[in-house]
């Protein structure tokens, strides 16, 4: 059972941006669960492992790789139990499957991901 969704992946030119969604199903967390949980998002690119993109804490505030800082933000609605991730300027580096999971992060919370491919 997929417990965490992502969408909004595609393919966009080098320069442009991208807003992904993670969707929690209630019946993992519950409202006030999601809310206290520290929540990533993570990418794997071709022959690469996993890594950690970014991170959003229960108050909102967030940190980010290196690579990304400044281009990426994330956010979080509880009401909603869904995380986004707003990527701007993205480069051909940042062409990955993009995922959301709890930090640190629980295996079976893994879903499908949501493919970002940045080519011209």
């Amino acid at each position: 059972q997929v417990q965490l969704v992502e969408s909004g992946g595609g393919l966009v030119h080098p320069g442009g941006a991208q807003r992904l969604s993670c969707a929690a199903t209630r019946n993992i967390f519950g409202i006030t669960g999601f809310s206290i949980k520290d929540l990533g998002w993570y990418r794997q690119a071709p022959g690469n492992q996993r890594e950690l993109v970014g991170a959003i804490s229960p108050d909102g505030s967030t940190n980010y790789t290196d690579s990304v800082k400044g281009r990426f933000t994330i956010s979080r609605d509880n009401a909603k139990t869904m995380v986004y991730l707003q990527m701007n300027n993205l480069n051909p580096e940042d062409t990955a499957v993009y995922y959301c999971n709890t930090i640190p992060y629980t295996a079976r919370y893994w879903g499908q991901g949501t493919q970002v491919t940045v080519s011209s």
